[in-house]
């Protein structure tokens, strides 16, 4: 069934206004139509669902009908004498308006007038009269009619307490007609037709004047308790007085804000207008033109973004300021006119001057020195240095990011540095496209805006830890940027015009290389840095870190020192890497330590810091001495490689009588060097005689390798000649030289190849305080080309097969 409307206000639906409304009631009075309503209301009535709200007694409604079964019950009631109809809410608004969907009480209304009528429709005006409370409800035909038992209103003018509710209702209604005049005409209506000496009436009308929601209108019509009822609507009223005061609080606020911003636009219009009288300022787009004309004239650009200017211009002139399109492209001549085109920084390529600040900057590191200054000289013999892409590998803390600024610094160049460790989307690296929103250009075009020349160094930090995802693989990106054939003409999406990245300076930063891309890696040059060894590192500490950690705390040169004998254990004990940043946060710690001593202490002058104290500073040591495992039988010591720096390992074979051969190995080794055990295995077993050893020895026993720490992954294929060694070591039951270490890649017929990471491991050695070591021939260029104070006095022996080995170790 459909649903009809009720409308509160029937001047703008039906025109009918106050004055119509009255002379209807008077003419239906001096008619004699309206009697005592308890003589004339019939107990059967059509019945025509309310919704969403429903009706009080004493209030004349307009409604609308919608559908054949409400016109049919608007039918059914004119041909009635009386001409009255039943008035009954819906319970739940999205249902149908059947039988169970009805509220049990509503209002008996005479139609008054019919407005419109049609089959399925009509407009009504009714004078709802009377409370009454269905007893049966049926379908008769296509409309609803019930049996009613009508509630009359009752005299109670004379009660005092109720006259006292109906003061206070009128007062609430008072003040709700200060706030909003609209209610004044509700209320001239009703006092036309009603007393305000009936207190039920009054309530009735109060309740429907408010704005409350439909069921808790439809309570009020259902108590039929005057005295509940007056309590009810007080409630509602109060209710609605405070709805009332916050619309006029949150009216008169937009109405301040409208109108504070209305005056400030008509005052900048009025400054804006005499400015222009008198020349001080012209209109802003033609402020942003002359802004980007006298970029331009410092500026040498290539054809194709000299046109890209020109024309983005005469589009600018053309789109007005409000135009969305207008941000878009000033935007992007913002950025045509704000990078360095021609601009170029004057390079220095003294040497004299690059390797006091390189000296100034970093302690040791003299390979990696001499490398940089050759790359200078090379630039001053050619002119520049274009082309250049240099890569510094090495552990974390080595100070790769900190030499590329020194480069920077040398050469008298701008720097700028960001990181691609994470990076998974390659708009970071070539922009985005100007058609989205927010569309920027790339990580390069914009360090060209920060650094204002185009010739910067510019680091690649992490270049190792570039991601990739399905919005792009950063890395084939860099491929452009990193190639001097084709960066001379690089093209961000966004600018869409190339931009000569050839005369830049790129220097990246990796912790290895397994994960940079081939393609990638081909395109740099490679500078190791290999890693500090304890002097050095008692060096840095004395000349940079702990100066630095002094004026970061506070403290004054001298207030805190650290005798030599505690650095070093600080260095040995608790920041064994290759690097110095846990030093440096150890030396911290001391300082952070040390000013907690002097606030508490005013009257402290100094603090000392000697090895004994260093447990109360630092806790108990992370590192003991490495424990070289000596003159024990099937125990040798091999030198491995890491990612941050080099390490010895303590590889031990033990061997089992038993009934059948065997050998197992422990110690979550690799592949590769799983394979390189079980090379090290058959080629002894496969020897046995050139070690003067009992033939049938692997026959009767189970061998076990072992290769601490075991919780720590190991790989790699150097370590076959120490594992072979230790095998000999444990049948033949001899002992290895002290202090002796090893390293190499056996093969099955016993040759020893060329191993990678030589210096590494040189510095694990003196760290370790081995003093013979074993390196493949292959590798003797490796250690020729090492600084003299790694080699000073190191025992070295170059071996080209194991017999070489078995020698000298034995």
């Amino acid at each position: 069934m459909s649903e009809n409307d009720q409308f509160d206000d029937p001047v703008s639906d039906f025109e009918i206004d106050h004055d119509q409304m009255t002379e209807l009631f008077e003419e239906h009075v001096k008619e004699g139509e309206l009697v005592v309503a308890s003589e004339i209301l019939p107990t059967g009535l059509p019945i025509i669902p309310l919704r969403p709200r429903p009706a009080f007694p004493g209030i004349m409604i307009p409604l609308v009908l919608n559908g054949q079964a409400q016109v049919a019950a608007m039918h059914q009631a004119m041909e009635h004498q009386v001409q009255t109809i039943g008035l009954v809410m819906v319970r739940d608004l999205d249902k149908e308006d059947d039988i169970e969907n009805l509220h049990k009480v509503g209002v008996a209304a005479k139609i008054v007038k019919v407005l419109h009528s049609e089959k399925n429709s009509a407009h009504i005006l009714v004078n709802s009269l009377e409370r009454f409370e269905i007893e049966d409800i049926h379908e008769n035909d296509i409309s609803l009619y019930a049996r009613v038992r009508y509630h009359f209103a009752t005299e109670l003018s004379g009660n005092a307490e109720l006259r006292a509710y109906s003061m206070a209702i009128l007062s609430t209604l008072k003040e709700l007609v200060q706030i909003n005049p609209l209610y004044s005409e509700e209320i001239k209506l009703f006092l036309n037709r009603s007393s305000m000496d009936d207190p039920g009436r009054l309530a009735d009308f109060a309740a429907n004047l408010t704005s409350a929601d439909g069921q808790e209108l439809q309570e009020i019509l259902a108590t039929i308790d005057v005295r509940k009822r007056i309590d009810k609507v007080l409630v509602l009223l109060k209710k609605e007085l405070e709805v009332s005061r916050l619309q006029t609080k949150i009216s008169k606020q937009i109405e301040d804000k409208v109108s504070a911003q209305q005056r400030e636009f008509f005052l900048r219009e009025q400054l804006k207008a005499i400015k222009n009288e008198l020349g001080l300022e012209k209109e802003g787009k033609d402020t942003e033109i002359e802004k980007f004309q006298e970029r331009l004239e410092k500026l040498t650009l290539n054809e194709e973004a000299e046109r890209a200017v020109e024309d983005e211009m005469e589009k600018l002139q053309l789109i007005e300021p409000s135009s969305p399109e207008y941000n878009v492209s000033r935007n992007y001549l913002d950025w045509l006119t704000i990078l360095p085109w021609g601009v170029y920084s004057k390079d220095s390529y003294n040497i004299d001057k690059a390797r006091k600040v390189l000296a100034r900057d970093h302690y040791g590191l003299e390979d990696v020195k001499e490398r940089i200054l050759e790359f200078i000289a090379v630039g001053k013999m050619k002119g520049d240095i274009a082309g250049s892409i240099l890569c510094l590998v090495g552990p974390p803390g080595v100070g790769k990011t900190s030499i590329g600024h020194s480069i920077a610094g040398a050469l008298g160049r701008e720097f700028f540095r960001f990181s691609l460790g994470g990076m998974r989307d390659e708009a970071e690296i070539k922009g985005h496209r100007r058609t989205y929103i927010g569309a920027m250009p790339g990580k390069f075009i914009q360090a060209m805006k920060t650094v204002g020349t185009s010739n910067p160094v510019i680091m690649l930090d992490e270049i190792d830890k570039i991601g990739a995802s399905f919005q792009g693989d950063p890395a084939s990106a860099l491929l452009e940027v990193l190639d001097p054939e084709q960066n001379g003409s690089f093209r961000d999406h966004y600018m869409d015009v190339p931009f000569d990245l050839s005369n830049v300076l790129f220097i990246a930063t990796a912790n290895q290389l397994d994960t940079i891309p081939r393609p990638l890696l081909d395109r740099m040059e490679m500078i190791r840095l290999s890693g500090y060894i304890l002097e050095e590192k008692l060096q840095i500490a004395k000349r940079y870190l702990i100066p630095k950690a002094l004026k970061s705390h506070g403290l004054e040169k001298g207030q805190v020192t650290i005798q030599k004998t505690a650095l070093r254990q600080i260095i040995d004990g608790y920041a064994r890497e290759s690097g110095v940043r846990n030093l440096e946060k150890q030396i911290k710690k001391i300082m952070r330590r040390s000013a907690m001593a002097f606030a508490e202490d005013e009257s402290l002058e100094k603090v000392s810091i000697t090895r004994q104290d260093l447990e109360s500073y630092l806790e108990k040591p992370v590192f003991t001495a490495d424990e070289i495992f000596e003159g024990i039988p099937g125990v040798v010591t091999g030198l491995a490689w890491t990612s941050l720096g080099g390490a010895t390992l303590q590889i031990e074979a033990t061997a089992m009588r038993a009934k059948a051969k065997g050998f197992k190995q422990t110690g979550q080794l690799g592949n590769v060097m799983v394979e390189s055990s079980e090379i090290a295995y058959s080629y002894v077993m496969a020897h046995m005689d050139d070690f003067s050893c009992d033939a049938d020895f692997f026959d009767q026993h189970f061998v076990h390798l072992h290769v601490p720490a075991g919780a720590t992954p190991k790989d790699g294929p150097s370590a076959g000649v120490t594992m072979a060694t230790a095998l000999v070591s444990m049948i033949t039951g001899k002992r290895v030289k002290k202090k002796l270490g090893m390293t190499g890649e056996l093969t099955l017929t016993g040759r020893v190849l060329p191993i990678g990471g030589l210096k590494e491991k040189a510095i694990a050695a003196r760290r370790s305080g081995l003093k013979v070591l074993v390196f493949p021939e292959g590798n003797r260029n490796d250690f020729e080309d090492l600084p003299d104070y790694l080699k000073e006095g190191l025992e070295v022996h170059f071996v080209k097969t194991f017999n070489d080995i078995y020698k000298i170790v034995f």
